[in-house]
């Protein structure tokens, strides 16, 4: 599984490591990820993500429903007719 976040769709990126020599080799600089459950009160499901420690910041922020709904219009998250689905039945049984 590639290491990329998927909320935001950050991912590795290259540089170089730079010695006391001032010499340069390459190196990549990895995204700082983390697997996390995150209950979606519209579905009533838990889900779970691997999501960068920023886009962590930003569920606290705004909330899990509106990061999921923002990947989702990126593209990021593939099309969740299920989940939908999920929600009109859990809506009818209310």
């Amino acid at each position: 599984m590639a290491r990329v976040c998927q909320l935001t769709g950050k991912k590795a990126v290259i540089g170089h490591k730079v010695s006391h020599s001032n010499v340069k080799t390459k190196r990549s600089f990895d995204v700082n990820l983390k697997r996390k459950r995150f209950f979606v009160p519209e579905t009533g499901e838990w889900i779970t993500l691997r999501v960068s420690t920023s886009a962590l910041k930003n569920i606290n922020k705004l909330g899990i429903a509106a990061c999921l709904k923002e990947a989702r219009t990126k593209g990021l998250i593939p099309s969740v007719k299920k989940t939908k689905e999920k929600a009109a039945a859990l809506a009818a049984k209310k």
